[in-house]
């Protein structure tokens, strides 16, 4: 039997200093784009370390733990019901902690097949018109304030 997902996750909002954004297509739901997204494998998995092997499993970039921002920044939605499956009986909202991570200009992206078909690099705010997820949208038009 498979595990549920733990509902607390994060969201990694991957960019150049030029403040291009990377967004992965979801093989589940084609035409359903976004930032880089998942949940703890245990309860106890520090949310850095969630976002560090979020990062590397769907897009295959490794970075350090210095090179992420912790935005300080959770949203509480609702888990759309056609995932709530992958959930505990009775589990309806799913807690999101907000990360950045700034990389080069023309960095590689190796997406992991199961989860994502396409991905591409697009202006802050033309990302976020194109992102599915109303707190991934918002995480975009927020990211000029997070940068150093």
């Amino acid at each position: 039997m498979k595990a549920c997902k733990i509902p607390e996750s994060v969201l990694v909002v991957i960019h150049t200093p030029q403040l291009e954004v990377l967004l992965i297509e979801r093989t589940d739901n084609p035409g359903f784009w976004q930032s880089v997204t998942g949940s703890r494998d245990t309860p106890d998995e520090p949310l850095l370390q969630t976002a560090m092997r979020e990062v590397m499993e769907e897009t295959g970039i490794t970075a350090d733990a210095g090179q992420f921002v912790d935005w300080a920044v959770s949203n509480i939605y609702e888990i759309y019901p056609a995932w709530r499956r992958r959930y505990a009986p009775g589990v309806t909202h799913n807690t999101e902690h907000v990360f950045s991570l700034c990389v080069p200009q023309g960095t590689s992206v190796r997406l992991s097949p199961r989860e994502h078909t396409a991905w591409q690099w697009l202006p802050c705010l033309e990302a976020a018109d194109l992102c599915f997820s109303p707190s991934n949208a918002e995480a975009l038009l927020m990211l000029p304030k997070f940068i150093a």
